[in-house]
């Protein structure tokens, strides 16, 4: 088990970061969010989660130690493995994910690709109260800050974490508003990491 990974960022990706560990480089598959935290050159220490396959290794990265647990539990339902616990992550904080799950909110779940309303209802059943309770909110923490959506500011985050300049950044978010508002209007939330694959094609054929 690789609890963890320390060392220099060697390379970024929309899903993958390279981390330089004793001169070796190792490919950590990490959800948007995650990336965004990221900087090439910079030194970094992601939480790990060693996926064991007869015809591969994968290591999955997290910001902390929450999330990784998080996400080995989400994999203790039928039918859930590495890839869609990682996109419920890229969704949902881990305490999204218990409020969801202590609710009953199989909307929340939908809004991750690939989920379903009747995969929904399901892990709903299986999950419930296996992941925790969620940390309670002090009331101050409660008020809605009237800046940009949480959605830009990961997206805007995740760009620059790329090495793309602030203003690129601003430019591909605008162009890919239309297809996260779309996303909201129809009852789901913006999908950070379609949008992130949309701002990226954008930008390519900018440049």
């Amino acid at each position: 088990m690789i609890a963890f990974v320390s060392g220099a960022v060697a390379a970024l990706t929309p899903t993958l970061a390279v981390i330089e560990v004793g001169g070796v480089g190792m490919a950590v598959h990490c959800t948007p969010n995650t990336i965004a935290g990221l900087r090439t050159g910079e030194q970094a220490r992601l939480a790990t989660s060693l996926v064991v396959r007869e015809d591969s290794l994968t290591l999955y990265g997290f910001a902390d130690d929450d999330e990784r647990q998080v996400f080995e539990l989400l994999q203790t339902a039928s039918g859930v493995g590495p890839r869609v616990a990682q996109a419920m992550l890229g969704v949902h904080s881990p305490d999204a994910l218990r409020t969801a799950f202590a609710a009953g909110d199989a909307k929340a779940l939908t809004a991750v690709p690939g989920i379903g309303p009747k995969g929904a209802q399901k892990l709903l059943l299986e999950l419930k109260g296996k992941l925790g309770a969620p940390a309670p909110v002090v009331g101050a923490q409660r008020a809605v800050a009237s800046g940009p959506a949480p959605w830009t500011e990961q997206l805007s985050a995740a760009l620059i974490g790329l090495g793309y300049a602030s203003r690129e950044a601003e430019e591909a978010v605008v162009a890919v508003t239309p297809q996260a508002e779309a996303a909201i209007a129809a009852g789901g939330s913006a999908p950070v990491p379609q949008l992130l694959r949309a701002a990226l094609q954008s930008l390519n054929r900018a440049r």
